[in-house]
């Protein structure tokens, strides 16, 4: 699996295939206070791993929802991305706890290991367009509703 995944970043990097939307996973309806979000589900490493990789554009209101296992630390890097994008890290409960904002985009030359990385603790990240989270009135504290599996009558 992995290996096709290269392959298929490759063929892109290069223009041997047109740009990713998001990759074709499963999508699902969230509920911010200020905006209904459409997002794909990344529940697998592999596609955890791929995320938005090689995406060239996110309609408002549209991005991915990354599920871990469990609520611990996690860490992303950008390596890859083409646009910049909102972070939100989201607990088991749906409870906002970090927003990292306009994470910006690296230079595809920067070596991986001087690529930096946004981490803290989370069940669930939603990676949407830059600046989207603000607009949508998601902050620290506030819940996202509709996530499957958070533990909580508010979803």
């Amino acid at each position: 699996m992995i290996s096709k995944v290269f392959a298929f970043l490759a063929a892109v990097l290069t223009g041997a295939a047109p740009a990713p939307t998001p990759q074709s996973l499963p999508q699902i309806v969230l509920r911010a206070p200020k905006a209904v979000l459409t997002v794909q589900v990344a529940r697998t490493g592999p596609q955890r791993e791929l995320g938005l990789m090689g995406v060239r554009r996110l309609a408002p209101h549209t991005g991915m929802l990354f599920v871990f296992d469990s609520d611990g630390p996690v860490a992303f890097w950008m390596k890859d991305t083409l646009i910049p994008l909102d972070m939100v890290f989201v607990s088991s409960s749906g409870s906002v706890r970090a927003i990292f904002a306009n994470v910006s985009v690296v230079a595809p030359s920067l070596p991986d290991d001087k690529i930096p990385l946004e981490q803290g603790r989370a069940n669930y990240v939603i990676e949407l367009p830059a600046n989207e989270a603000a607009r949508d009135g998601i902050r620290p504290g506030c819940y996202i509703r509709g996530i499957p599996g958070a533990r909580t009558s508010r979803s």
